[in-house]
Formats: structure tokens, sequence, C-alpha cells
């Protein structure tokens, strides 16, 4: 499943928290990085060039509540709350096996069924994205949404 550019999907709790005066920051869930700490900063990073490629529902990158997830630890019960996930692939030789694992570890805790893939602006759809969508479809029933580079 692909995302339709220039759709904005938080634009209404936006305006909800606009008329009560407050802004709302947009947090993501990221799991799959390797190094937790550098997830903040490699998330705002695909968030700025994807909004620099038009995608509306983006905004502001620097906005946005990065809250990272060891994939290695549980799924603390508030990160399950939150609506919006994502999963970092990296483009190794051994991205797509790290990131089976992550969902699978994922799925097991009662994660979400629905992960924006996240990953270097440089790595193409086909092959890795493409193998990892299709597979956690198949064997996770997990919806990974690959957006186009």
């Amino acid at each position: 499943m692909t995302a339709v550019p220039g759709v904005d999907q938080a634009a209404g709790l936006r305006a909800w928290a606009a008329t009560r005066g407050q802004s709302v920051a947009p947090t993501l869930v990221v799991v799959g990085d390797p190094l937790p700490a550098q997830a903040g900063r490699r998330a705002r990073a695909v968030l700025e060039h994807w909004a620099d490629r038009g995608w509306r529902w983006v905004g502001v990158a620097r906005d946005w509540r990065i809250v990272p997830l060891s994939p290695a630890l549980p799924v603390p019960a508030s990160a399950r709350r939150e609506p919006r996930w994502a999963l970092w692939v990296e483009p190794d030789g051994a991205g797509l096996r790290r990131a089976l694992s992550c969902l699978e570890s994922v799925r097991r805790q009662q994660g979400p069924r629905r992960l924006l893939a996240l990953h270097p602006p440089r790595l193409q759809r086909r092959g890795l994205l493409d193998n990892l969508q299709q597979a956690a479809w198949r064997f996770l029933d997990t919806d990974l949404v690959v957006l186009a580079p």
C-alpha cells in the first residue's frame, strides 16, 4: 500500500488543537534502528526529506516528537497507545532480516499492525523495501507503508 502525496493525515488534529489555542506535536514511535540514540536524528532527516519532496502531512519535521524504541526491549504500554509507528530499515545486506525480526517482535507484543517504513532517501523501493513490505503482510499480517522515494 502506498500513500498519496499531498494528503495531510494530521490536519484534523491540528485544526482542533488550533481552536483550543494549543499546538499538537505529532509523535512517531520508531523501532528497528540499532542505535536508538540516533533514531531521532535519522527519523527527522527522513521527515525533512519527505517534506521537501511535497508530502504535506509531514508539516514541519522538527516539530515531530520522535520516540525511539529498541527492538530488544519490551514495548511499553504508553507506546502501544501511540497511533503513528515507523520501522527503521537499513539499506545494508542484513537490513531485511533485522527489519523482519523487529516487526515480529512488535507483533508478538501486540504492537501496531501498520507502520511506516523509514529509510535513508537513497534506498529504492524495488528490492529490499518491496520484499520487506510483502513479507510483513504475508507472514505477520502487518501493513508496512512504503512511500515513493
